[in-house]
């Protein structure tokens, strides 16, 4: 729709209240009478029940983040190989971008398949992974 498509009708007027009873929203502007809603900036924070203990903090608090989970990284099989180094490690990992900068530990899991044969160093690995590693003819260094 354009300004020159719009035709009379096709944007409602505004509410004119205090404009009389006749208007419909005469003298107290469908407010009601006194109380907190009639005045201006009478409404408080979201969730305010009035001094009552609001729902959010009645509720039990649940869920838990765990710090370690940040400096964890996960990373599947086949992306081993990415890396061209002759060595993988964290630091290689990190250099090719394939896990975050604050990660701590490495766990590679069982994904995919490993077409060469890879050595690996310092990177906790899965029962599966180890196996999949091992019959690639890799190598793996604590």
């Amino acid at each position: 729709m354009r300004l020159n498509d719009m035709k009379p009708g096709s944007r409602k007027a505004p509410k004119r209240v205090g404009r009389g009873s006749s208007a419909g929203q005469g003298k107290t502007c469908g407010r009601g009478h006194k109380g907190q809603h009639a005045r201006s900036g009478g409404y408080h924070k979201v969730g305010f029940e009035g001094g009552q203990l609001p729902l959010q903090r009645r509720l039990p608090k649940i869920g838990f983040l765990s710090a370690k989970a940040a400096q964890t990284a996960e990373l599947r099989l086949h992306e081993l190989a990415i890396p061209g180094d002759a060595v993988i490690d964290i630091d290689a990992l990190k250099r090719a971008g394939l896990v975050h900068q604050q990660a701590l530990r490495v766990k590679v899991i069982l994904s995919g398949a490993l077409a060469k044969p890879v050595h690996v160093k310092g990177l906790a690995l899965t029962a599966g992974a180890r196996a999949a590693i091992e019959a690639a003819g890799g190598t793996i260094e604590e």
